[in-house]
């Protein structure tokens, strides 16, 4: 996950570079950046299990988020085809993470009902 999310940064940039936009807060990052802000604030008391278990449940919900973002207001509001085709490329990857991270979401929520 680290090396796709490296990836899609990387590629973000070069468009961005190319492009020569200038990448602007909105409410959509603000709220973005705010939530993640609170939740490491949370992860930040935990330990074990608890840590685990949080870090999971804020994995998939971001990815949810960032799915729900690039589907229903990036994709549809994108006018330039190469930032257009970079979504929809970024979309997959996110597809995938949120999978990965469900499956470890319910492993986690095994694990704690074994015990």
């Amino acid at each position: 996950m680290v090396a796709d999310h490296g990836s899609v940064n990387a590629s973000a940039i070069a468009l961005v570079t190319k492009l020569k936009v200038t990448p602007q807060e909105n409410d959509t990052s603000r709220s973005l950046t705010a939530t993640g802000e609170k939740h490491l604030e949370h992860l930040r008391g935990l330990k074990g299990m608890a840590f685990d278990t949080a870090y999971v449940d804020n994995d998939v919900a971001y990815h949810e988020t960032v799915l729900k973002t690039i589907e229903s207001v990036l994709i549809p509001n994108a006018k330039n085809t190469e930032l257009k085709a970079m979504l929809v490329n970024v979309q997959a990857t996110f597809v995938g993470h949120l999978e990965h991270a469900k499956h470890v979401q319910a492993y986690l929520a095994a694990q704690a009902t074994s015990r």
